[in-house]
């Protein structure tokens, strides 16, 4: 076993034994950069030089056994920001970004003493399913490396997948963390809406963004997300919840359990390997002591329309702050103030960018804000009633992350509509805010198959306990592409 191959607590005892050091850590992260990242392309900037000093820094400290994070590897998806350290969301339009100040996930990352090895490449602007729209090159997918990553936190699950990080930071707004989680065979949580602060995430759609962890296994994820939740008087969307300690819930014991099964999560469009994959993972949770019955989701054929109209309407007004005035990109050819405007944008932003920003001033635009963007948001409060309907029953939903396993590079890139659908299964979770993980749960054509854990709001811990038991309970987390 290589030293990332060990999960976090055992890492951590290793390091409070002085068995290993933080310095050999950092050392063996950007070693196995070095070998993989030219056929993986997870990484947009690294941080060796500080990050081997912090690094230094810490093991002469000593290690508090208290401080489960202290000295390992993180990743940092490229549009949360980190001060001093070039931030860009994958665009051209920030591509000289050095942030003076940290993301609140950030700042508590570095009070837990974890260290910062890079920023992971993104599709632009979090813009994309398949980490291709990235202004700067496509990340690849560490199974098959004529598939992709998944996205738009493509980077963030790639480089966990191939081990180049012991765990990563993504973010989501219609599946971002779960789909990549589920094509490069690793787990991904998507919180609750507010559960983690979004200060310093560069935005695309406010209402659905939210930052979460991408792991080997559901322990590790568990204690990455305690480190980052918390309300935060800098994000007024956050909320004062009481952060549960996740990891004492990883108990195993599951019996009685009660899982409803979204019967609109295995139409048409879900491949075979994949569902047959999710219900042998059914199967297994049977044999645990849950229970599971099926359950309808009426709205859910509503999701992708709603969002894309929701989400591009958000965009369309949060990247109106890129114009070439303040900061960012700025066109070298414009001879007035309207030229500028248009030059800067037209040549910062790349083609989806542009497509969705089109797509929401569209729907946001008079005679039409009715017709599109009232009736998306009357929509997304029938699919949050849905799953309020079946969280008065049922104590998750379960069915698959995505409804393929990862597709080839350049396979859907020129197809939009092909592209967006291929978030039919995550969207609704994000448009109601509730929380949900992808863990692995089998291979299908020797690609790795996720199983979406949905739970109420603020329940990460049950979808944790859900997930745990699973994990235990099967090998797959332990399976690792041949790169």
């Amino acid at each position: 076993m290589g030293l990332l191959d060990y999960s976090i607590k055992e890492l951590h005892d290793k390091l409070v034994n002085k068995e290993i050091t933080a310095y050999d850590l950092v050392k063996a992260s950007y070693d196995r950069i070095e070998e993989v990242e030219d056929k993986v392309g997870a990484f947009l900037e690294l941080n060796k030089e500080q990050a081997l000093s912090v690094a230094e820094e810490l093991d002469d400290a000593g290690f508090d056994a208290k401080h489960i994070l202290s000295g390992l590897p993180i990743g940092i998806k490229d549009n949360i920001v980190t001060k001093n350290l070039r931030t860009t969301a994958a665009s051209k339009m920030l591509e000289n970004f050095d942030p003076i100040y940290d993301a609140t996930v950030v700042s508590k990352l570095k009070q837990a003493e974890t260290i910062n090895i890079g920023k992971l490449n993104m599709d632009e602007f979090a813009m994309g399913s398949s980490t291709e729209t990235s202004h700067f090159h496509k990340t690849r997918n560490p199974w098959n490396l004529d598939k992709v990553p998944g996205g738009s936190s493509g980077g963030s699950a790639a480089a966990v997948a191939a081990g180049e990080v012991l765990f990563s930071l993504g973010s989501d707004t219609g599946g971002s963390i779960r789909q990549p989680a589920a094509f490069c065979g690793v787990v991904g949580m998507k919180p609750t809406y507010g559960r983690v602060s979004r200060f310093g995430l560069i935005a695309f759609a406010s209402s659905l963004d939210q930052i979460g962890p991408i792991t080997r296994t559901v322990e590790d994820n568990a204690y990455l997300l305690e480190a980052i939740a918390g309300v935060d008087e800098n994000d007024s969307t956050s909320i004062n919840e009481p952060i549960t300690k996740y990891t004492d819930h990883l108990t195993g014991d599951i019996k009685g359990l009660k899982i409803g099964v979204p019967k609109e999560y295995f139409g048409d469009g879900i491949e075979p390997g994949v569902k047959k994959a999710v219900m042998e993972a059914l199967k297994k949770l049977e044999e645990l002591g849950a229970v599971w019955e099926e359950v309808s989701l009426p709205h859910s054929e509503y999701g992708v329309a709603s969002y894309y109209i929701l989400a591009s309407s958000e965009a369309s007004s949060n990247l109106a702050r890129f114009d070439g005035v303040r900061y960012g990109y700025r066109t070298p050819n414009a001879a007035n103030l309207e030229e500028l405007y248009t030059k800067t944008r037209s040549e910062g932003f790349g083609d989806e960018v542009k497509r969705r920003i089109m797509l929401g001033t569209y729907a946001l635009s008079s005679g039409y804000y009715d017709a599109y963007y009232k009736k998306a948001q009357q929509a997304r409060t029938l699919i949050k009633k849905d799953f309020t309907d079946v969280f008065a029953d049922y104590d998750v939903i379960i069915g698959p992350t995505a409804p393929t396993t990862a597709f080839d590079i350049d396979g859907m890139i020129h197809d939009p509509i092909t592209m967006y659908l291929n978030d039919l299964l995550t969207i609704p979770i994000n448009l109601s805010g509730v929380p949900a993980i992808s863990v692995p749960c089998g291979f299908s054509d020797g690609l790795p198959v996720g199983l979406q854990i949905i739970g109420n709001y603020f329940d990460e811990a049950t979808i944790y306990k859900v997930a745990h038991a699973f994990e235990q309970s099967t090998s797959f987390h332990k399976e690792r592409p041949n790169l």
